[in-house]
């Protein structure tokens, strides 16, 4: 059947800033990506996430914008993003932006313009409060800690910020930021780039009376019951009929809380509103009111299950998935979902692949990912850049009573800085990211993990995922074929089975690091393995060993 091409897309996010330094400045940049290019060709991939690039005074790394038509310094310049697009598409690979407009940059001229009185034309661009009994509008927390709400002395009035303060929300309700936004999206699609992931897409739309709420340990009340998901579509078709509609686009919308009901709105394969979103549901599997994710617990393999069969099911025929474990805003997923100890990191890292990319769904694979990259070994928080988890190991050691090396623990585990140390490209020094010092360090076992050593190893983390993107390309019973989960209440296996026709293929993966007895359906018991899929050499019959992935064919 005819599929839109992003349906049979594998895609690649690049983290700009920690994917390859050209110049020697410790800060990755798009020479660096474009020297790169062949190597993502060779792993096959088809698209390019790139997350931003714009120019941005980069108190949120850059998702604080200060010009959407420009390329920050410290990246390049509008010439090499030409230069980086047209050598992509040369390799056969598209771009897509990420598009953040939500929220600018306080240093964005509409802002600018916005705060220097209450007369200025650009002031209901963001959204404006007066004091309410000489405090903030409302009690709600930003997610960088804080209140929502930020005071400006020269017009007497709040402004609000759902992230850091240097980060005011757009407001969407006028018109005029409408415009503005599709004229913009429409600048770059007409450049060439493929299209947009949306950054926080599903909250650009807030209760206009904004609500207190309960105060959580903080002393403020949580962000998202602001947050109304309904009123975003309307401007989503907008943008569809208005931009969209004119070009052959991926779009990738962010929404926290989505399920799969609010899915099929965003994501309907009557091509409306977008391609796909990103869901967290599996991603939220742990945490507690009191610390929220910042805890150290594994997530349960029959709640992780539970979840991907909703949407698989959920969407089949409706929507599409988009698949992943891991990006710049997660811990690594070797780290997090698998083993990454060294007896068992390169297993558990071709189970996890083997396991996402069998779906049915497109799969995004988070940079270094590819290689097994792992979380770092942080011991202090001098080590780490991130606004979130400075906030996180402040409200841990204030209002939760951790000690430092329990805070840190938390931070080994789910910080967000784990994705975002630089790729490990060689075991040479600074790991062949740059010839400076990097913004963040490069994590010591980059000797043992690093594309040098995997790109020409056919027993490689790097070259199963060749395998198993080459499948996807050739398998219309991989991108379109039904999902059946079994065995949903085993702590230690996910199996499931894929059928399109009269084709079936049945994908078992060991999550655990002991051999678990396991009989193949009797169907399957004289089916061809396929290669791509299985870690280890041989079958050993009645039993999944550590990590091990496998995938056989039958017919109906």
């Amino acid at each position: 059947m005819t599929r839109p091409w992003w349906q049979q897309s594998v895609v690649y996010q690049i983290y700009p800033r920690s994917f390859a330094d050209s110049n020697g400045d410790g800060i990755g940049d798009i020479p660096g990506i474009t020297a790169h290019l062949p190597y993502l060709a060779k792993l096959g991939i088809d698209v390019i996430w790139l997350s931003p690039v714009y120019a941005s005074p980069m108190d949120d790394n850059g998702y604080d914008i200060s010009d959407y038509r420009a390329i920050a310094p410290e990246f390049g310049t509008m010439a090499d993003f030409d230069h980086m697009l047209q050598t992509a598409h040369d390799l056969g690979i598209r771009i897509v932006m990420d598009l953040v407009a939500n929220h600018t940059s306080d240093e964005h001229e509409w802002f600018v313009q916005s705060r220097s009185s209450r007369n200025n034309p650009h002031r209901d661009y963001y959204i404006w409060r007066d004091a309410v009994d000489g405090h903030e509008p409302s009690n709600m927390g930003a997610v960088f800690g804080g209140s929502i709400w930020e005071w400006d002395e020269h017009t007497q009035q709040y402004y609000l910020h759902c992230f850091s303060k240097k980060q005011p929300d757009l407001n969407w309700e006028n018109p005029r930021v409408r415009d503005e936004v599709f004229r913009m999206m429409d600048w770059w699609l007409a450049k060439g780039v493929d299209g947009f992931r949306m950054d926080v897409i599903g909250m650009i739309a807030k209760d206009p009376s904004f609500p207190s709420g309960e105060p959580g340990p903080t002393g403020y009340a949580p962000l998202y019951p602001l947050i109304q998901d309904e009123r975003v579509h309307p401007w989503l078709r907008e943008m569809r009929q208005r931009v969209l509609s004119k070009y052959d686009t991926l779009t990738v919308g962010e929404v926290g809380g989505a399920t799969v009901e609010t899915a099929k709105k965003y994501a309907d394969l009557d091509g409306s509103e977008l391609s796909m979103v990103f869901q967290f549901e599996h991603v939220g599997l742990t945490g507690t009111p009191e610390r929220g994710k910042w805890v150290t617990d594994k997530p349960r393999l029959v709640d992780l299950k539970r979840v991907f069969d909703r949407w698989e099911r959920g969407l089949d025929g409706v929507a599409w998935n988009s698949l992943y474990w891991d990006n710049h805003d997660q811990p690594r997923a070797v780290s997090r979902w698998g083993n990454d100890a060294p007896q068992w990191r390169e297993l558990s890292a071709k189970m996890l692949a083997t396991c996402l990319h069998l779906m049915q769904g497109t799969p995004y694979v988070y940079q270094g990912e590819e290689l097994g990259m792992t979380n770092f070994p942080f011991e202090r928080m001098d080590q780490i850049d991130d606004l979130e988890a400075h906030d996180a190991y402040r409200m841990l050691t204030r209002d939760c009573g951790c000690s430092h090396d329990e805070a840190m623990a938390a931070m080994r585990e789910i910080c967000r800085d784990n994705a975002r140390t630089p790729m490990q490209w060689d075991d040479g020094p600074q790991a062949g990211f740059t010839t400076g010092t990097p913004w963040l360090a490069v994590n010591p076992n980059h000797t043992q993990i690093n594309a040098a050593a995997q790109q020409d190893d056919p027993t490689s983390v790097f070259a199963h995922y060749q395998g198993l993107i080459a499948l996807r390309r050739r398998s219309e019973l991989v991108v379109g074929g039904s999902f059946c989960l079994l065995e949903p209440e085993s702590e230690e296996l996910f199996v499931y089975e894929r059928v399109l026709g009269n084709e079936r293929m049945l994908v078992a993966c060991n999550f655990s690091d002991h051999d678990v007895l396991w009989q193949l359906p009797e169907e399957y018991r004289s089916a061809e393995r396929i290669p791509e899929a299985c870690n280890y050499d041989a079958p050993e019959p009645g039993t999944l060993r550590p990590y091990e992935s496998m995938a056989v064919l039958a017919a109906i």
